[in-house]
This record gives structure tokens, sequence and C-alpha cells, in this order.
């Protein structure tokens, strides 16, 4: 059991959008973690713990460079409809990040809007495993954030992905737990 006090804890969950969240995913497809993730987010809501939803956009002029050797960015930007969240998700009182590159940190207001609330400890979970969540679980151990990875609430391109950052690098910087191990309760 993951037990964390809810009055020091957020939720955040990563790109699940109608561009991302596609059932091409693995070893989850994006409507088992979706539904997983609604589920948590609807546990932490019922805690009093904030939930954070973010999602991408790119578009011209803000975009992360591309000269790479594997470019995976439009040029043109991505559609309206492409960073819409999936349908059910959002809730009124949740805080929503609109970022342009893959962790939710850089460039947005998440780190302030965090603090302002005493948020010390992050859940994450979302799309993909190794981009997102792994780019947004860095920066938020690199902030000093405690970090909780809900696994089953993650998924990514390939298994292989999904496993490597699950086995490799977030034992490194975050616990990692099932969704059900975690337990919201006031010490």
């Amino acid at each position: 059991m993951t037990s964390l006090d809810p009055r020091t804890t957020a939720l955040i969950l990563i790109d699940l959008q109608q561009g991302i969240a596609t059932d091409d995913k693995a070893p989850r497809t994006g409507a088992e973690v979706v539904g997983a993730a609604k589920a948590l987010a609807t546990r932490f809501r019922q805690a009093g713990a904030p939930v954070v939803l973010v999602h991408v956009a790119f578009a011209p002029g803000s975009m992360p460079s591309q000269k790479v050797d594997k470019p995976g960015l439009p040029p043109e930007g991505t559609p309206a409809a492409f960073s819409e969240f999936v349908h059910g998700l959002r809730e009124a009182d949740d805080i929503v990040v609109l970022k342009r590159h893959w962790g939710a940190f850089t460039g947005t207001d998440l780190d302030l809007q965090l603090r302002r609330r005493g948020v010390r400890t992050v859940v994450i979970g979302g799309i993909a495993t190794h981009m997102g969540v792994e780019s947004t679980a860095r920066s938020a151990w690199e902030l000093s954030y405690d970090v909780v990875i809900a696994e089953d609430v993650t998924s990514a391109m390939s298994a292989e992905t999904h496993r490597f950052a699950v086995e490799t690098i977030f034992p490194q910087i975050a616990r990692v737990s099932s969704a059900d191990a975690i337990v919201l309760d006031r010490p």
C-alpha cells in the first residue's frame, strides 16, 4: 500500500486526449488507461485532492526543435480536436494545463499551481509512459516532489518502451504502484 495525504497530494494525468489516447497502445489500450484514470481521478476528487489534466498541442512557432533524427511532430501543427480531452474525463474543479512539450512542467505554470495548494507528492498516470509521463516525472523529481507512478494508469507505443520506463527509470525517481494500492488517507 502507498498511503498518501490528500491535503498534500495531487493526481496528474498526462495526454488523455483524443489525438493520443487511442487503442493502439501497449501493454494497455488507450480505453483501458482512460477507464483506470477516470476511476483514480474520482477517488482523488472524493478525497479533496487536486486533479490535474494535462494536454498537449503543437503549432508552428511553438514546437520543440524538429532537428532530430526521428521527427515526430507534423510541421503544420496538430488539429484542434487532437488536444481535446477524452469524453467524461474533465470535471469543473480540475486544474487544466496545456503544454507544448512532452513534460507538463516545462513552459507551464504547473509547479506554481501545485505549490500554491501545498502539494508535495504527485501521482502520475497517462500516455505515453516513456514520453509525457516520464518527462513529467523527471521534472517533478528534479523540483523535489515525491513522485508516485500509477503503473496501471499508463501505457506506451509498445510494451518494450513502457517496460523500460517502469523497470529502469521510474524506480530511481519514484515509487511505482498500482492504482488500487494508492490510499488517500489523512494522518
